[in-house]
């Protein structure tokens, strides 16, 4: 089990993982050894994430959504498998908990009168130093 939260923890089998060759420069090392991690939870599948949950988690990650509704992610930073594999995993923990936050509704409000007059203030002063910037004789 993956815990995300104290009340929430995925199963081992919701997420697939593959080990691949790192990309870049390395040597022989990243040549012959497959230490990059590519992770695969499926999003619309998983049964233990709240509906509302599923659809901002989906929203959040599209770009990393595949058609089949796959999220993806690829970790190779480190040269071990199991550090890369920690890293992956703590993505997907950090991209659920995201989508665990519910939004806050935004309340509507209008400016008050001291701040449009202090607005109108800043306008009539800015004019001002414009006007003073102007040449003294005007154009004949």
């Amino acid at each position: 089990m993956i815990a995300v939260t104290p009340h929430l923890s995925l199963p081992e089998d919701a997420i697939e993982e593959r080990f691949v060759r790192s990309p870049g420069p390395g040597g022989q090392n990243v040549n012959k050894v497959a230490t990059a991690v590519q992770l695969r939870f499926d999003v619309a599948g998983c049964a233990a994430l709240p509906p509302d949950v599923r659809v901002r988690l989906a929203r959040l990650a599209a770009g990393r959504i595949t058609h089949e509704g796959y999220l993806v992610i690829r970790a190779h930073s480190f040269r071990t498998r199991e550090r890369n594999r920690h890293e992956a995993r703590e993505r997907l923990v950090h991209w659920i908990r995201r989508a665990l936050e519910t939004p806050k509704r935004r309340i509507a409000t209008r400016p008050s009168l001291a701040s449009r007059r202090r607005r109108v203030d800043d306008k009539r002063a800015r004019g001002a130093v414009k006007v003073r910037r102007r040449p003294v004789g005007g154009a004949d």
